[in-house]
Protein backbone atom coordinates (compact mmCIF):
# COMPACT_ATOMS: atom_id res chain seq x y z
CA UNK A 1 0.00 0.00 0.00
CA UNK A 2 1.85 3.34 -1.11
CA UNK A 3 1.10 7.12 0.81
CA UNK A 4 -1.29 7.79 -2.11
CA UNK A 5 -3.49 4.51 -1.26
CA UNK A 6 -3.30 5.26 2.19
CA UNK A 7 -4.35 9.19 2.04
CA UNK A 8 -7.38 8.52 -0.38
CA UNK A 9 -8.66 6.11 2.32
CA UNK A 10 -8.09 8.49 5.00
CA UNK A 11 -9.74 11.03 3.03
CA UNK A 12 -12.77 8.60 2.10
CA UNK A 13 -13.08 8.07 5.49
CA UNK A 14 -13.76 11.87 6.22
CA UNK A 15 -15.86 12.70 4.05
CA UNK A 16 -17.76 9.56 5.83
CA UNK A 17 -17.91 7.54 1.95
CA UNK A 18 -16.15 4.81 3.52
CA UNK A 19 -16.99 3.79 7.13
CA UNK A 20 -14.20 3.40 9.85
CA UNK A 21 -14.96 -0.30 9.93
CA UNK A 22 -14.44 -0.68 6.06
CA UNK A 23 -11.11 1.44 6.49
CA UNK A 24 -10.14 -1.11 9.31
CA UNK A 25 -10.59 -3.99 7.05
CA UNK A 26 -8.94 -2.88 4.30
CA UNK A 27 -5.84 -1.72 6.63
CA UNK A 28 -5.99 -5.16 8.56
CA UNK A 29 -3.49 -6.46 6.39
CA UNK A 30 -1.07 -4.08 7.52
CA UNK A 31 1.93 -3.99 8.20
CA UNK A 32 2.44 -7.66 6.53
CA UNK A 33 0.78 -11.17 5.50
CA UNK A 34 2.08 -14.48 6.43
CA UNK A 35 1.87 -16.66 3.59
CA UNK A 36 3.26 -19.80 5.77
CA UNK A 37 6.75 -19.93 3.89
CA UNK A 38 6.93 -16.61 3.00
CA UNK A 39 5.77 -13.10 4.58
CA UNK A 40 4.58 -10.34 2.18
CA UNK A 41 5.61 -6.94 3.51
CA UNK A 42 2.73 -4.49 3.04
CA UNK A 43 4.35 -1.73 4.77
CA UNK A 44 7.33 -1.62 2.45
CA UNK A 45 6.37 1.34 0.10
CA UNK A 46 5.37 3.64 2.78
CA UNK A 47 8.64 3.22 4.71
CA UNK A 48 11.36 2.94 1.56
CA UNK A 49 9.40 4.35 -1.19
CA UNK A 50 8.54 1.01 -3.58
CA UNK A 51 7.11 -2.20 -3.16
CA UNK A 52 8.63 -5.44 -1.74
CA UNK A 53 11.05 -6.90 -4.26
CA UNK A 54 10.96 -10.86 -4.82
CA UNK A 55 14.35 -12.30 -5.15
CA UNK A 56 13.02 -15.42 -7.28
CA UNK A 57 16.13 -17.68 -7.35
CA UNK A 58 15.74 -20.22 -4.42
CA UNK A 59 12.38 -20.20 -4.54
CA UNK A 60 10.17 -22.91 -6.29
CA UNK A 61 7.18 -21.60 -9.11
CA UNK A 62 4.27 -21.86 -6.75
CA UNK A 63 6.15 -19.86 -3.81
CA UNK A 64 6.90 -17.28 -6.38
CA UNK A 65 2.81 -17.14 -7.50
CA UNK A 66 1.34 -17.15 -4.11
CA UNK A 67 3.77 -14.41 -3.15
CA UNK A 68 2.66 -12.52 -6.66
CA UNK A 69 -0.74 -12.81 -6.19
CA UNK A 70 -0.43 -11.40 -2.37
CA UNK A 71 1.72 -8.27 -3.57
CA UNK A 72 -0.45 -7.59 -6.29
CA UNK A 73 -4.00 -7.95 -4.27
CA UNK A 74 -2.59 -4.68 -2.47
CA UNK A 75 -0.72 -2.92 -5.13
CA UNK A 76 -0.46 -2.45 -8.51
CA UNK A 77 3.23 -3.45 -9.17
CA UNK A 78 5.41 -6.96 -8.70
CA UNK A 79 9.26 -6.62 -9.41
CA UNK A 80 10.88 -10.84 -9.28
CA UNK A 81 14.52 -10.42 -9.42
CA UNK A 82 16.32 -13.75 -10.88
CA UNK A 83 14.03 -15.09 -12.45
CA UNK A 84 13.68 -18.60 -14.25
CA UNK A 85 10.90 -18.85 -17.43
CA UNK A 86 9.08 -21.56 -14.97
CA UNK A 87 8.60 -18.44 -12.64
CA UNK A 88 7.20 -16.19 -15.11
CA UNK A 89 5.09 -19.26 -16.52
CA UNK A 90 3.78 -19.05 -12.51
CA UNK A 91 3.40 -15.22 -12.26
CA UNK A 92 1.19 -15.52 -15.47
CA UNK A 93 -1.51 -17.88 -13.83
CA UNK A 94 -1.91 -15.41 -11.69
CA UNK A 95 -1.54 -12.03 -13.38
CA UNK A 96 -1.93 -12.18 -17.42
CA UNK A 97 -0.30 -8.88 -18.41
CA UNK A 98 3.16 -10.27 -16.34
CA UNK A 99 6.61 -9.24 -18.38
CA UNK A 100 9.76 -11.52 -18.92
CA UNK A 101 12.57 -10.61 -19.73
CA UNK A 102 15.22 -13.12 -19.97
CA UNK A 103 18.56 -10.92 -20.56
CA UNK A 104 18.09 -9.33 -17.35
CA UNK A 105 16.05 -12.38 -15.69
CA UNK A 106 13.43 -10.19 -14.75
CA UNK A 107 9.45 -10.62 -13.82
CA UNK A 108 7.60 -6.75 -13.68
CA UNK A 109 3.67 -6.58 -13.36
CA UNK A 110 3.17 -2.88 -13.65
CA UNK A 111 -0.43 -1.72 -13.26
CA UNK A 112 0.33 1.81 -12.71
CA UNK A 113 -1.50 4.36 -15.04
CA UNK A 114 1.42 6.22 -15.47
CA UNK A 115 4.65 5.13 -14.85
CA UNK A 116 6.86 8.42 -13.00
CA UNK A 117 9.99 8.48 -14.03
CA UNK A 118 12.08 11.31 -12.37
CA UNK A 119 15.62 13.04 -12.09
CA UNK A 120 18.67 11.31 -13.82
CA UNK A 121 20.00 7.68 -13.37
CA UNK A 122 23.13 7.02 -16.45
CA UNK A 123 23.83 2.86 -16.18
CA UNK A 124 27.64 2.38 -17.97
CA UNK A 125 28.90 -0.68 -19.12
CA UNK A 126 32.73 -1.49 -19.78
CA UNK A 127 31.46 -4.08 -22.62
CA UNK A 128 28.28 -5.69 -24.08
CA UNK A 129 28.97 -8.58 -22.03
CA UNK A 130 27.77 -7.02 -18.88
CA UNK A 131 24.22 -5.96 -20.50
CA UNK A 132 22.19 -8.09 -18.41
CA UNK A 133 23.55 -7.49 -15.26
CA UNK A 134 23.46 -3.40 -16.78
CA UNK A 135 19.65 -4.92 -17.28
CA UNK A 136 18.80 -5.66 -14.61
CA UNK A 137 20.00 -2.46 -12.64
CA UNK A 138 18.31 0.03 -15.34
CA UNK A 139 15.04 -1.84 -15.80
CA UNK A 140 14.63 -1.94 -12.26
CA UNK A 141 15.42 1.88 -11.78
CA UNK A 142 13.05 2.41 -14.35
CA UNK A 143 9.98 0.52 -12.14
CA UNK A 144 10.95 2.39 -9.22
CA UNK A 145 10.46 5.36 -11.14
CA UNK A 146 13.44 6.93 -12.20
CA UNK A 147 14.67 8.23 -15.87
CA UNK A 148 17.50 6.10 -16.94
CA UNK A 149 19.71 6.63 -19.75
CA UNK A 150 21.93 3.59 -20.77
CA UNK A 151 25.68 3.87 -22.55
CA UNK A 152 26.93 0.06 -23.11
CA UNK A 153 30.35 -0.52 -23.96
CA UNK A 154 31.69 2.40 -23.07
CA UNK A 155 35.22 0.75 -20.88
CA UNK A 156 38.13 1.73 -20.83
CA UNK A 157 39.95 -0.12 -23.34
CA UNK A 158 38.41 2.64 -25.88
CA UNK A 159 38.66 5.57 -23.73
CA UNK A 160 37.32 8.05 -26.73
CA UNK A 161 34.07 5.90 -26.44
CA UNK A 162 33.10 7.18 -23.30
CA UNK A 163 34.72 10.71 -23.46
CA UNK A 164 32.01 10.85 -26.09
CA UNK A 165 28.99 10.79 -23.47
CA UNK A 166 30.51 13.19 -21.26
CA UNK A 167 27.76 15.73 -21.11
CA UNK A 168 25.12 12.75 -20.43
CA UNK A 169 27.63 11.85 -17.78
CA UNK A 170 27.45 15.31 -16.54
CA UNK A 171 23.83 15.79 -16.50
CA UNK A 172 23.25 12.53 -14.40
CA UNK A 173 22.12 12.35 -10.45
CA UNK A 174 23.96 8.78 -10.07
CA UNK A 175 25.68 6.92 -12.51
CA UNK A 176 25.89 3.04 -12.11
CA UNK A 177 28.86 2.30 -13.70
CA UNK A 178 28.75 -1.79 -14.24
CA UNK A 179 32.00 -3.90 -15.35
CA UNK A 180 33.70 -7.15 -15.12
CA UNK A 181 37.43 -7.90 -16.55
CA UNK A 182 39.48 -5.55 -14.27
CA UNK A 183 36.81 -3.01 -13.10
CA UNK A 184 38.83 0.01 -13.88
CA UNK A 185 35.52 2.04 -15.53
CA UNK A 186 33.85 3.31 -12.17
CA UNK A 187 37.35 4.69 -11.15
CA UNK A 188 37.34 6.62 -14.82
CA UNK A 189 33.63 7.83 -14.40
CA UNK A 190 33.99 8.86 -10.76
CA UNK A 191 36.66 11.27 -11.75
CA UNK A 192 34.36 13.11 -14.88
CA UNK A 193 31.46 13.20 -12.64
CA UNK A 194 30.54 15.30 -9.35
CA UNK A 195 27.64 13.09 -8.62
CA UNK A 196 27.81 9.65 -6.56
CA UNK A 197 28.85 6.31 -8.38
CA UNK A 198 27.46 2.90 -7.67
CA UNK A 199 30.44 0.63 -8.99
CA UNK A 200 29.06 -3.22 -9.95
CA UNK A 201 31.50 -5.78 -10.74
CA UNK A 202 30.27 -8.78 -12.91
CA UNK A 203 31.81 -12.49 -13.42
CA UNK A 204 32.76 -11.71 -17.03
CA UNK A 205 36.53 -12.08 -17.41
CA UNK A 206 39.05 -15.10 -17.87
CA UNK A 207 40.27 -17.24 -15.36
CA UNK A 208 42.70 -14.80 -13.22
CA UNK A 209 38.89 -12.83 -12.72
CA UNK A 210 37.90 -15.24 -10.53
CA UNK A 211 34.44 -14.72 -11.29
CA UNK A 212 34.20 -11.00 -10.30
CA UNK A 213 36.77 -11.09 -7.83
CA UNK A 214 39.60 -9.49 -9.13
CA UNK A 215 36.92 -6.36 -10.70
CA UNK A 216 35.35 -6.56 -7.13
CA UNK A 217 38.71 -5.80 -5.26
CA UNK A 218 39.83 -2.91 -7.82
CA UNK A 219 36.42 -1.14 -7.15
CA UNK A 220 36.67 -1.24 -3.76
CA UNK A 221 40.31 -0.11 -4.39
CA UNK A 222 39.46 2.78 -5.97
CA UNK A 223 41.82 6.14 -6.02
CA UNK A 224 38.33 8.29 -7.73
CA UNK A 225 36.40 9.55 -4.71
CA UNK A 226 32.96 9.54 -4.44
CA UNK A 227 32.49 5.60 -5.42
CA UNK A 228 30.34 2.69 -3.43
CA UNK A 229 30.59 -0.66 -4.59
CA UNK A 230 27.86 -3.54 -4.47
CA UNK A 231 28.09 -6.81 -4.85
CA UNK A 232 29.39 -8.95 -7.97
CA UNK A 233 26.29 -8.93 -10.66
CA UNK A 234 24.18 -6.93 -7.78
CA UNK A 235 22.32 -4.85 -10.65
CA UNK A 236 19.46 -4.73 -8.61
CA UNK A 237 21.09 -3.56 -5.51
CA UNK A 238 22.53 -1.14 -7.54
CA UNK A 239 19.45 0.11 -8.79
CA UNK A 240 17.73 0.48 -5.23
CA UNK A 241 21.10 2.99 -4.02
CA UNK A 242 20.34 5.11 -7.42
CA UNK A 243 16.83 5.18 -6.72
CA UNK A 244 17.08 6.38 -3.16
CA UNK A 245 19.91 9.15 -4.13
CA UNK A 246 17.77 9.91 -7.29
CA UNK A 247 14.92 10.56 -5.49
CA UNK A 248 16.40 12.36 -2.02
CA UNK A 249 17.85 14.38 -5.14
CA UNK A 250 15.03 15.29 -6.29
CA UNK A 251 12.83 15.73 -3.69
CA UNK A 252 15.40 18.10 -1.70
Amino acid sequence: MDPDTVRALLESVARKETTIDEAIDRLSHLPFTDLGDAKIDHHRELRCGFPEVVFCEGKSPSQVRSIAREILDKGGVFLGTRASAAHYQAVGQVALDARYFEDSRLVIVDRREERPAVGHIVVATGGTADSSVAEEAAMSAEVMGNRVTRLYDVGVAGIHRLLAYEATLREARVVIAVAGMEGALPSLVAGLVACPVIAVPTSIGYGASLGGIAALLTMLNSCAAGVGVVNIDNGFGAAALASRINHAAVTA
